[in-house]
């Protein structure tokens, strides 16, 4: 019995320092996300004052144009002089039209870069692990290139099933993910409501749930590596012309998506 004490105490250390561990974490990770949100958000501020700017600019001009400022009807200095105004405007409002669009390209990209969240419902419809499927837009591409080569054509075919042989494999791969990630959550029994045995188990397993979403990581970044690398192979057995036409269609079709979403949404509800 004396020996078994200083073993149990090492024990409750060790399990202690794991629930300090997750608890950092856990922590760390909140702190992550609150930092995002309030980027995101200083952005949405910025954008709302450019454009309260931009009004404001819209309302000078308007007034300014009332007024006759740029019809002179009194000799040639208040020409010049309007002339001059108007000439000032013009360069102001093109700075400030350029500094716009660098911030709503700023904005798009830290958007963009939560790819799915901010996807249109018809788009998200389409989704494969964050993306769209390789071997789908082949398909929609091969009607679109025409005329191919035989060799073009054979190439095309092949890299279509090789990447859905990796989609398959891949979306396998992620379906036992989900079904072991959600046996972790809902397997455990539950104590009495804050004893130090119930916080440990729900501890252990967070701990455990957040490893298995790293592996989730792992497959999202294949997913977009076999996207990538099914692009370049497109471009190696296409001629620069039919590149060209490829990515505009492609383009087009995710373009369409958009247009149909808007539409969709924008229906009479009954």
């Amino acid at each position: 019995m004396a020996d078994a004490s200083p073993r149990t105490d090492t024990s409750t250390d060790d399990t202690d320092e794991k629930n300090q561990r997750t608890l950092r974490r856990l922590a760390q990770n909140r702190e992550a996300a609150r930092k995002s949100r309030l980027r995101k958000k200083a952005y949405v501020q910025q954008l709302e004052s450019s454009r309260l700017k931009l009004t404001q600019l819209e309302q000078e001009l308007q007034r300014a144009r009332q007024q006759g400022i740029f019809i002179s009807s009194s000799g040639d200095q208040s020409h010049s002089m309007s002339g001059n105004g108007a000439l000032a405007f013009d360069v102001e409002y093109a700075r400030w039209l350029e500094e716009h669009n660098r911030q709503i390209n700023e904005l798009r990209a830290a958007v963009n870069s939560h790819a799915g969240m901010w996807k249109t419902p018809a788009e998200r419809c389409f989704l494969w692990i964050g993306g769209f499927r390789s071997s789908e837009l082949l398909k929609l591409l091969a009607n679109q290139l025409e005329p191919l080569t035989e060799q073009q054509f054979m190439g095309i075919h092949n890299l279509q099933q090789s990447s859905q042989q990796a989609e398959d494999a891949l979306s396998q791969g992620m379906e036992a993910l989900q079904q072991s990630l959600a046996e972790t959550l809902t397997n455990g029994s539950p104590g009495p409501s804050g004893s130090s045995g119930n916080v440990a188990n729900y501890m252990g397993q967070m701990a455990m749930a957040m490893g298995k979403l790293g592996t989730l990581e792992g497959f999202v970044r294949q997913a977009d590596n076999l996207r990538q690398q099914t692009l370049q192979q497109m471009h190696r057995i296409l001629t620069t012309r039919q590149s060209a036409r490829a990515l505009l269609a492609i383009n087009d079709y995710f373009s369409r998506l958009r247009a149909l979403s808007s539409l969709w949404l924008a229906r009479p509800r009954e």
